[in-house]
């Protein structure tokens, strides 16, 4: 069975590691418990939309990307062939450098 809170945590580990944060300063950033966090990264909680703000803001990168890539990965999951891809080009430009950067 495929979670999506598994996927979720995943992602924003991935963009945390992409970014060179440690989970204890995306804690801080976001005022979220360090543990709270680890389980969420984890798959073993649940994040409300209020949490997953927090942490997109700490990790200075838009939710619509965050739940883009959750998507994405369960498209893949799931076995689907085709998802439209209806994220505007400048956005995933901007999107792109600003990670290069960091």
């Amino acid at each position: 069975m495929v979670l999506v809170r598994q996927e979720l945590g995943d992602v924003l580990r991935d963009f945390r590691l992409r970014k060179a944060m440690t989970l204890r300063q995306v804690a801080g950033r976001a005022s979220v418990a360090l543990g709270y966090l680890s389980e969420v990264e984890r798959g073993q909680k649940e994040a409300s939309s209020e949490i997953l703000a927090s942490v997109a803001e700490a990790l200075d990168i838009p939710i619509s990307v965050i739940m883009r890539e959750v998507g994405d990965r369960l498209a893949v999951l799931e076995g689907v062939s085709s998802v439209p891809d209806t994220l505007p080009d400048e956005l995933v430009a901007e999107f792109d450098a600003d990670l290069a950067i960091r």
